[in-house]
């Protein structure tokens, strides 16, 4: 039997985005999707599991639907809303072709409360910045006040004749957690079939549950603002027509035309090489031939979606400028910021001039570039950390969401060019705050010299801030509280929320603004991820290339490594270095090899570390024995250990190509 198509939440949530999206979505054997497969792995690194159940208990005495199909579910919701009073969790409402799971629905008499819960956060519950100045629902909220939005519209259209009300539940920032280990209550267990659960543990107390640090939010007067707008291409629509709208092309299986705009950059519906040779189709290319009667041989042309952090694009695709090759300087206006190396809108035309000339040679200033080394204390610091932010505290009196540092590497270069890989940290224990400890190793590590110390973008900096705050308002004794705090100050600089102002003596320098503003290499096509800029400097230098071919890295007499053995990091294919990360081996055997590519992806749905934090999660959460443990830990310390490497690499390549190319 031809199972229904059925306009879900999640469906009118992707439809909203695009309209056209609909179409592709579950089409897995014929239309690429690049979001993750398995779904669980987004929840599990979110929190989205724990956050649920311990909503779940503050609405105690409920009945859960666990029937994964419609009628079923249809069923045993509607059976348990003949009763006057009822709590039901994942309740199963249904109105014509629209069919929602609420997380917690609430009958009383004539009223029904719905209760979304979200693994997000909120600073202040009592006064949510869900609307920005002029009254409108800012871009950050949308997703999710639209979907309780969706859900109150099924609701009332099933049951016309009751009083619906739309609830947020959000992790709030400004609560502490009331007991220590509430965390590890809520672990991941596999049943025989290979389904996945959150097991509560038998040992919840009331201590546990009070206060409260999950927030429900009225968001009635915000569904007000959605049920008044307009909607549509011509935003012509109103809600509920919009509503119907999709719910009828949906049901049809007929794809809804949707202008082309900057944001189908981002669109998960286009192919890799990989998903090509398979046979998959790319949506995002059937749209843009319906749209702009494109042919195949027009996608072998860069487009205006490929120039780095470049906020003019719907303004251009407006004028008809959708390819590089049509984009003038005057649609760039290059300027000059009066700061050493090129400006943000001097590298994009520096993109785009060799995008137009076919010029595939790297830029570097070199002038610029030597003066900043030549600035440099040896022996030279890398450092990369992993960190995480679980909703659910592991300790009495922390924070939904508080950061958490688990891991960190360490490569240093010495004045003679000597490298090792000087040291490093993770912590896997269980329920464990690891922070403080993290830092005293790390503390530990820096201390021996003045050396200049690097990252690579703002993470670091803003963690050792996360920590400095965490240290002065820790409450319990900590013997070398000044001296943690010293050295956070010695190495960073205050951010803009801090409370105080300072610039440490060994400020860590941040190389990817050098990369931003002395260096660009067409091979990244305008990124500055680390996970692009390596692989194209290893193809630019041939010194790195001769070097690093040899297994010298972890050898005997060679470059010192904590988890690499007689290692090459030079591998070719077709004539082109492979990508370091690609070699490394994989961190889990339970996860596809598409999805663990879409985890170390600068476009993961799971931002800043994507795999890191997801094996961090599951090493907290899930069941696993300890070999399962030990193999995901060898995995994060090699996968960390490259992240340090790779900017020593990327040094090294530098340090060549300026030789090169002398001012």
């Amino acid at each position: 039997m031809k199972k229904e198509r059925l306009l879900t939440k999640s469906r009118f949530k992707l439809g909203h985005e695009c309209p056209a999206k609909l179409f592709y979505t579950s089409k897995k054997d014929q239309y690429a999707d690049q979001n993750l497969e398995d779904s669980f792995l987004l929840a599990l690194a979110e929190g989205g599991f724990q956050v649920g159940e311990l909503a779940k208990l503050y609405f105690p005495g409920g009945h859960d639907i666990r029937s994964l199909g419609y009628e079923e579910s249809l069923k045993e919701t509607n059976e348990l809303l003949k009763l006057n009073k009822v709590t039901i969790y994942e309740a199963a409402v249904r109105s014509d072709d629209l069919f929602i799971r609420v997380d917690i629905l609430v009958k009383n008499g004539k009223k029904i409360d719905l209760i979304e819960v979200k693994a997000k956060s909120i600073d202040d519950p009592d006064e949510p910045e869900f609307l920005n100045k002029k009254g409108n629902v800012t871009p950050k909220w949308e997703p999710y006040l639209i979907d309780i939005a969706f859900q109150k519209h099924v609701t009332s259209k099933a049951f016309p004749d009751y009083r619906i009300n739309g609830f947020l539940m959000l992790a709030d920032k400004s609560a502490k957690c009331p007991t220590d280990g509430l965390n590890q209550k809520f672990l991941i267990v596999t049943d025989k079939t290979g389904r996945k659960s959150v097991k509560v543990s038998e040992n919840i107390t009331k201590k546990d549950l009070d206060p409260q640090i999950l927030s429900m939010i009225d968001v009635n007067d915000i569904c007000e603002i959605f049920y008044s707008g307009h909607y549509g291409n011509n935003s012509n629509l109103s809600f509920k027509n919009y509503v119907s709208m999709l719910s009828e092309n949906y049901k049809n299986d007929k794809k809804i035309s949707a202008p082309v705009t900057g944001q189908c950059k981002n669109c998960e519906f286009q192919t890799t090489e990989k998903d090509e040779k398979n046979g998959l189709k790319s949506g995002k290319k059937e749209c843009w031939k319906e749209q702009l009667r494109w042919k195949d041989s027009d996608f072998n042309d860069p487009t205006i979606l490929d120039i780095w952090d470049f906020r003019k694009k719907d303004d251009l695709i407006a004028q008809g400028k959708i390819k590089i090759k049509d984009v003038t300087i005057e649609d760039i206006s290059p300027e000059n910021d009066d700061k050493p190396g090129i400006s943000r809108t001097e590298r994009q035309w520096i993109q785009i001039e060799k995008i137009k000339n076919r010029d595939n040679s790297y830029y570097i200033d070199s002038k610029n570039l030597k003066r900043e080394m030549d600035s440099w204390t040896y022996p030279l610091h890398f450092i990369d950390f992993e960190t995480t932010m679980t909703a659910i505290p592991f300790n009495r009196g922390r924070h939904p969401y508080e950061g958490i540092a688990f891991q960190y590497s360490h490569h240093v270069i010495h004045k003679n060019g000597t490298v090792e890989h000087a040291g490093q940290y993770l912590n896997t224990e269980r329920g464990v705050f690891p922070s403080y400890d993290f830092l005293r190793n790390l503390k530990k590590e820096l201390s021996a010299d003045n050396g200049s110390i690097f990252r690579y973008s703002n993470h670091e900096n803003t963690y050792l801030n996360m920590i400095y705050n965490q240290l002065r308002s820790e409450t319990s004794k900590i013997a070398d509280k000044k001296e943690l705090l010293e050295f956070i100050k010695s190495i960073t600089h205050s951010t803009k929320e801090s409370t105080e102002e300072w610039l440490g003596d060994r400020d860590m320098i941040d190389l990817w603004v050098l990369v931003k503003r002395y260096y660009y290499d067409p091979a990244t096509n305008g990124s500055n991820s680390i996970k692009f800029v390596l692989p194209a400097i290893l193809n630019s230098s041939e010194f790195l290339q001769k070097k690093y071919s040899k297994p010298i890295y972890g050898a005997v007499n060679g470059i010192k490594s904590h988890n690499f053995r007689d290692w090459s990091w030079i591998k070719k294919e077709n004539g082109k270095v492979t990508d370091p990360y690609k070699l490394l081996p994989k961190m889990f055997s339970d996860v596809s090899e598409k999805d663990m590519e879409t985890l170390l992806s600068e476009e993961s749905e799971i931002r800043d570390g994507g795999a890191a934090l997801t094996a961090y999660a599951k090493m907290q959460f899930e069941e696993m024995s300890d070999y399962e443990r030990g193999e995901i830990g060898k995995a994060l310390l090699k996968y960390c250990e490259l992240d340090t490497m790779a900017m020593v690499m990327i040094y090294e390549g530098w340090k060549d190509l300026v030789n090169k190319r002398p001012s």
